[in-house]
Parts: C-alpha cells; sequence; structure tokens
C-alpha cells in the first residue's frame, strides 16, 4: 500500500468520524460539509427522505433533536481507494433514548459512503443508511425489515 493510499484511507475514516460527531452534536453545517452540494443521501431505511443534501439536512435536524440522547459508534471501516474517488463501508453501534422513553434503545447497521476528493478534501456524493436490528440492550433486537436492511420502526438516524 502507497503513503498517499494510508493518507487517503485515514482522511476517509476522519469524515465518517466527523459524521457522528456531527450528528450527535447537532453540528448541521459540520454536516452539510462532510458531503458534495449534489451529494444523494438515502435514510430511507429509518422511514426517512432520499434526496439532496439540501432537502434531507432539516429532516435529519428535526429529527435528531426529537432524541434527547445518541451517540454514533462508527467501526470496521473498509475503504476502497481508487484515485479521486472512493467507496467507504462502517459498521455502526448506536445507543440512544427514543422521545417519551426512559430505557435505552440500541440499533446497528451499515453506512455506504461514495466519496470524492475535493479541493477541500474528502466528501461523500452519496450515502445510505442500512438498519439491520434495532432494539433494547437487555434483550427485545429484532431484524429492521426485510432481511435486515430496513425499518418499519422510526429512528431517526
Amino acid at each position: 500500500m502507497e503513503i498517499t493510499e494510508v493518507a487517503d484511507r485515514l482522511e476517509i475514516t476522519d469524515v465518517l468520524s466527523r459524521y457522528a460527531r456531527a450528528v450527535d452534536t447537532g453540528d448541521w453545517d459540520l454536516w452539510r460539509s462532510l458531503f458534495t452540494e449534489d451529494a444523494e443521501i438515502d435514510y430511507s431505511a429509518v422511514d426517512g427522505p432520499v434526496g439532496r443534501r439540501g432537502e434531507v439536512s432539516q429532516w435529519l435536524a428535526e429529527s435528531m433533536a426529537l432524541l434527547p440522547m445518541k451517540q454514533h459508534y462508527i467501526t470496521n471501516i473498509e475503504c476502497d481507494v481508487d484515485g479521486d474517488t472512493a467507496q467507504a463501508l462502517a459498521m455502526f453501534y448506536n445507543p440512544m433514548m427514543l422521545p417519551g422513553q426512559t430505557e435505552l434503545t440500541i440499533c446497528g447497521g451499515w453506512y455506504r459512503h461514495q466519496l470524492v476528493r475535493t479541493p477541500e478534501g474528502w466528501r461523500t456524493r452519496a450515502f445510505r443508511e442500512e438498519n439491520v436490528w434495532f432494539g433494547s440492550p437487555v434483550g427485545d433486537r429484532r431484524p429492521a425489515g426485510p432481511a435486515g436492511a430496513g425499518s418499519s420502526t422510526r429512528h431517526a438516524d
């Protein structure tokens, strides 16, 4: 592996880490900065929209404001870099408190990023969340929709 590929992988990992921090802290300027202006973002797995960055960011901000506690963990990041484009697949684990509840809820799944190198660094130009399971930390975990690919339970992520 060339040193430039190592540097690219580290920068892409930083993009994914900043994504989690932006969502958890409600830093929507940071969140928008991680995507290209024309990025296609897909939150349909959590009954959310599929659309461009500007269309989706308002929904995400409103949805996340409903959760009194959330903390995303991004792990097992796989990157395939090809020049100025890259594919990243990462697992997520998300403990959260749902509105009106006192028990912790957790979910897990995959984030799929298609990234492009820009003058400002790596940015996501396509993103899809894939929920695999949803439930409580002491049991009651269930697949999130058909074959774990979606969710009939509303969860804003």
